[in-house]
């Protein structure tokens, strides 16, 4: 056999035949562990349990602890939980929330400035807001950053230092926090267990553990009340109960908790005042399809009520209303995608939120390969109400042929916006006047009946009936029932570019309809002028297409805009569509 010549030129090195097996390298390939690292990660996790589902959760400790997530302590991490270094860095480069650096890049400051972008922060004054802080700010000691809705558009505009709220944020007011050295929560005052209880909390939740209440007469005490998601989707919870409870335990329940539809705070709002009341109904739900654990999956940018969940769901193990792992806190990472069911499943198995190809109900294909009922916090919120005052109480409140009560996330250009309660079909004209009126100077011209996700309807349809199904005809959906008001002062051009920008951020990317149709619809909507067709031929594509209802509800922004707004007088620059 043909031999190879001497490497290296050494005449006393041995050839070695061609074809024969490689010399064993010195070390092993890929990044080496760091022993240093890993007994920092070690002191990070203590005795908590090195499981996959728990990589999110993990990431969290290092990011909040070191301020960024080093390839050393990523290595480290992989090396405790048994993963591969591929699957770990794969989620930590998928949430916003975490900053992985590698070896030779510089880390981000210490200090981190987001300033919300979505709808309402944007016609409050957002982009001056953060070009003044970019300007204003040393970037080696500050990062300022655009950042999606975070939950507080009734204050808007918003911008968050490290995990400390600027609301109605001005340059002077943000740079006072910062130079006070705020950036930790402010937990606002809220009903504990021991005021809850002392009101009756848990009474409903007593009379279904000792059989005064059958799980067939509270499943029917929820179809009569005509209670439905809260989320979005308006499926009735009943029904819902009734499905989980078809397919063989074990079964589990998940909370979604991760309210970033732009527009969207209710959730919030309850939960920082009396989350015990959203908890009982929980474990009801629980208890009604027998589930044996609870996960409880709440958005990265309510800190506060990451805080008092916390507290709360430990008083609850200690009154020993629950044992010990019951209910299991979560905390997401910067998302948008993982609001939607699946997505949140995988992010709480550990993964990318990527939503899965499914059968028609969750629970088939559900947490852990387990049956399992999902729920909204507002659905949730009213379960012990409704028991406690009957499905008639409920049902009768609603208007227009809808059933109960809903909580309206209502912003813009009113003088007080806020959560409102009020009935199932209340039209957007008396939202506004309970919303104290339109501005001084500003008159009602459009709304978003769901958030970023409904469409953008014009002020004549202000008459018309808010509930699921009702806005059908006019392609658009009450959704998480976020209302934002626009005025004469609003182009809606720059509305629709708005919502398909950060649905083009928001994408996933697992599938190209969504992906690439987002992107591409960002670039036909920033031309001075629309091209009708080609954009219809788009969003037809994205709704048949996208896997999941980021991208098949994205267009319905850009198709109502064409199809209420098409008047709009073109401005000098950039202007609105000129034709459709």
């Amino acid at each position: 056999m043909e031999q190879e010549a001497p490497m290296n030129g050494g005449p006393d090195r041995p050839a070695r035949n061609v074809g024969s097996r490689k010399r064993a390298r010195g070390f092993p390939k890929g990044r080496q562990l760091d022993v240093s690292a890993l007994e920092q990660v070690r002191e990070l996790l203590g005795d908590r349990p090195r499981r996959h589902d728990l990589l999110i959760e993990y990431l969290h400790l290092i990011q909040d602890h070191y301020h960024h997530i080093s390839s050393r302590h990523l290595r480290a991490l992989c090396e405790e939980l048994k993963l591969p270094q591929a699957a770990a860095y794969e989620v930590a480069t998928f949430y916003a929330h975490f900053d992985v650096v590698k070896e030779g890049e510089t880390p981000p400051p210490r200090t981190t400035i987001r300033v919300c972008d979505s709808i309402t922060c944007a016609i409050k004054g957002a982009d001056a807001l953060y070009d003044a802080l970019k300007a204003g700010t040393d970037p080696s000691e500050v990062r300022v950053l655009k950042a999606p809705c975070m939950g507080r558009c009734d204050t808007a505009p918003v911008c968050e230092i490290g995990h400390y709220f600027v609301d109605h944020a001005t340059p002077d007011r943000v740079q006072a926090d910062l130079d006070s050295g705020r950036h930790d929560p402010h937990i606002p005052e809220y009903k504990d267990l021991a005021a809850y209880r002392a009101e009756g909390g848990y009474a409903m939740l007593e009379e279904c553990r000792t059989g005064q209440r059958s799980v067939e007469d509270v499943i029917d005490e929820m179809s009569d009340a005509g209670l439905r998601g809260l989320g979005g989707a308006g499926f009735p919870a009943g029904k819902k109960w009734q499905i989980v409870r078809s397919f063989p335990g074990p079964r589990l329940m998940t909370i979604n908790g991760d309210e970033g539809e732009p527009g969207t705070f209710k959730d919030r709002y309850y939960l920082e005042r009396n989350p015990h009341q959203m908890l009982e109904g929980a474990l009801i739900g629980a208890w009604a399809v027998e589930a044996e654990r609870i996960y409880l999956y709440m958005r990265d940018e309510y800190p506060a009520v990451l805080h008092i969940l916390a507290r709360e769901i430990a008083a609850l193990e200690s009154s020993g209303i629950i044992k010990k792992g019951d209910i299991e806190l979560r905390r997401g990472a910067g998302a948008y995608i993982c609001g939607e069911e699946s997505a949140m499943i995988e992010s709480i198995e550990g993964k990318r939120g990527y939503p899965r190809n499914r059968p028609p109900y969750i629970a088939e294909v559900g947490l852990f390969g387990r049956p399992t009922l999902n729920h909204n916090v507002e659905t949730l919120y009213w379960v012990p109400a409704i028991l406690e005052k009957g499905a008639k109480w409920f049902a009768d409140h609603g208007m227009n042929g809808s059933k109960g009560f809903r909580s309206w996330s209502v912003s813009g250009r009113v003088k007080k916006p806020g959560v409102i309660i009020a009935p199932a079909g209340v039209t957007v004209n008396e939202l506004i006047e309970r919303a104290g009126g339109m501005e001084d100077g500003h008159d009602f011209k459009a709304y978003l009946p769901g958030g970023a996700s409904g469409g953008i309807l014009p002020a004549r349809l202000g008459d018309v009936p808010l509930d699921f199904g009702t806005l059908d005809k006019y392609g658009s959906f009450v959704g998480s029932h976020a209302i934002v008001i626009f005025s004469q002062q609003d182009r809606v051009v720059d509305v629709a570019v708005n919502l398909l920008q950060f649905f083009k951020n928001e994408s996933c990317g697992q599938c190209t309809p969504c992906r690439v149709g987002c992107d591409k619809a960002v670039a036909l909507l920033k031309k001075d002028e629309w091209d009708g067709d080609l954009l219809s031929e788009l969003a037809q594509a994205m709704r048949d297409a996208s896997i999941c209802g980021l991208g098949q509800a994205a267009p319905n922004a850009f198709v109502t805009a064409m199809e209420f707004f098409s008047d709009e007088a073109v401005p000098d620059a950039g202007g609105p569509p000129a034709r459709y």
